[in-house]
């Protein structure tokens, strides 16, 4: 009998090992539960390249394994729109509705219209607001203001020579019209004056950078003598101020003068100032030693440094030439028609 039971026991055993762990029944150890760790990814075991030496590829079709090159893909054909209805489309639901944009023609109410042509004049009255639009008109475009320029004040040295020279001009009034001066004259050093003019003339606008003047020259040297003048003033592109003038003599004699002068910037206070002078006669004028046709001509250069823009110092030079007959009565006067002259002077305004 007890070997009966030693044998069953046995067996029960054998049974148990072989049963699989995972078959067995663990729910009673439900206090034993431990949280799943996050296994890492199995690495992939790298295959074995497979021998295709002795593969006999001569029976298969490779055509039908769909391995050849897709013909190129042909264009689509434009959509046709133009047989589609479109009016069944709620388009006015889709928001596209622009607000309408004011015509010009539109006129303003008429109350806008209504009360005086200015605003203040309600409250304080029309007198006592006109002085005040009268000084905003004049600040904005209509001041008057006035200037003076001395352009040259110098001494002019030649060969056995020595002179002086001066040219100004003043002038008053508006950007549109304004009253100008001017005066040019010469002389010896130590001795008498020996030309002598004065201008009044009157200036306006006819281009925004031209003025139109006309008025009266007095001769006072060598001789007096009065003249009409006509004449623009003003600068030509490249920034070339000229003055160009015709004159009428009491004696029925025309001349004419142009002038034409550059500021060259070689710093903000070095300036080099080429200037030009040409007169002209239409016809001969014995008392004066002058022919017709082109008289005289002057070119020359100033080198002047501005302190301030209202004085600056100049040195320069200046050639001189008489021609045609003006040269051959100089000539026969026992002068030299042509010459160079240095030059030292001041240039100021205010």
């Amino acid at each position: 009998m007890r070997r009966a039971l030693s044998i069953a026991a046995l067996a029960s055993a054998g049974i148990c090992l072989a049963t699989p762990l995972k078959a067995q029944d663990h729910s009673g150890h439900a206090g034993h539960v431990m949280p799943k760790a996050n296994e890492p990814e199995a690495a992939e075991a790298p295959e074995e390249p497979v021998d295709h030496s002795q593969m006999d590829h001569s029976q298969m079709d490779h055509a039908a394994m769909g391995h050849t090159t897709p013909p190129e893909a042909e264009p689509a054909a434009p959509v046709d729109h133009s047989q589609m209805d479109h009016s069944q489309m709620g388009h006015a639901a889709m928001g596209h509705d622009m607000p309408t944009a004011p015509s010009k023609d539109e006129t303003p109410p008429a109350r806008a219209l209504e009360g005086p042509l200015h605003a203040a004049d309600a409250i304080w009255g029309s007198e006592a607001m006109q002085p005040s639009r009268d000084n905003l008109v004049k600040d904005h475009g209509e001041m008057e203001v006035g200037t003076l320029m001395v352009e040259r004040f110098e001494a002019r040295i030649a060969d056995g020579e020595e002179g002086y020279l001066w040219d100004a001009q003043a002038w008053y009034g508006g950007d549109i019209d304004k009253i100008w001066l001017k005066t040019e004259g010469e002389g010896e050093i130590g001795g008498s004056v020996e030309d002598f003019e004065v201008q009044a003339l009157w200036s306006h606008a006819i281009a925004p950078f031209f003025d139109l003047q006309a008025g009266a020259r007095l001769d006072i040297e060598p001789e007096t003598r009065s003249h009409l003048v006509l004449g623009i003033q003003g600068l030509v592109p490249y920034m070339w101020h000229v003055d160009a003038a015709l004159f009428l003599s009491d004696r029925g004699d025309l001349t004419a003068r142009v002038e034409a002068e550059y500021d060259q910037k070689i710093t903000q206070s070095l300036i080099l100032q080429p200037r030009a002078e040409f007169e002209l006669s239409a016809s001969d004028i014995p008392e004066r030693g002058i022919g017709a046709g082109l008289t005289k001509v002057e070119a020359g250069v100033r080198l002047r440094y501005e302190f301030t823009r209202e004085f600056a110092p100049y040195l320069g030079a200046e050639y001189e030439a008489k021609l045609g007959d003006t040269a051959d009565i100089a000539r026969a006067a026992g002068d030299d028609p042509t010459g160079v002259k240095f030059l030292a002077g001041i240039r100021f305004w205010f």
